[in-house]
């Protein structure tokens, strides 16, 4: 129940991000949006823990900054993996604004999930 609420959170996460960011584009099919949702879960459960255990005195150091950190090097792998998301531009720039509409919107997602 935990993995699909995550996943389509993080579905719905990516589709703003492409509504609101002129330079990530998805691909218009609904499977393939479910497809990279499923492959940002993933990287989330198995990569995103390894990362911030490796990057914790960054993550301390910066007062928490080093998770959005993170979170761009893991849009950035999703980036790489996955063929229906297209990040253009200053990726920099729009890495940060991704990562920062999908923390919030987990975020939301996983608290009213701890409320059912």
């Amino acid at each position: 129940m935990r993995i699909l609420v995550a996943l389509i959170g993080n579905a719905f996460a990516l589709l703003l991000a492409q509504a609101l960011i002129p330079n990530v584009e998805l691909s218009s099919n609904f499977f393939d949006v479910l497809l990279i949702a499923l492959i940002l879960t993933a990287l989330n459960f198995f990569l995103k823990p390894i990362l911030t255990l490796i990057f914790g005195p960054i993550i301390i150091l910066t007062l928490g900054f080093g998770i959005i950190i993170i979170n761009m090097l893991i849009i950035y792998i999703l980036d790489i993996l996955s063929k229906g998301i297209t990040i253009q531009g200053n990726l920099v720039l729009t890495l940060f604004l991704v990562s920062l509409i999908v923390g919030v919107v987990n975020t939301i997602v996983h608290a009213k999930g701890k409320k059912l």
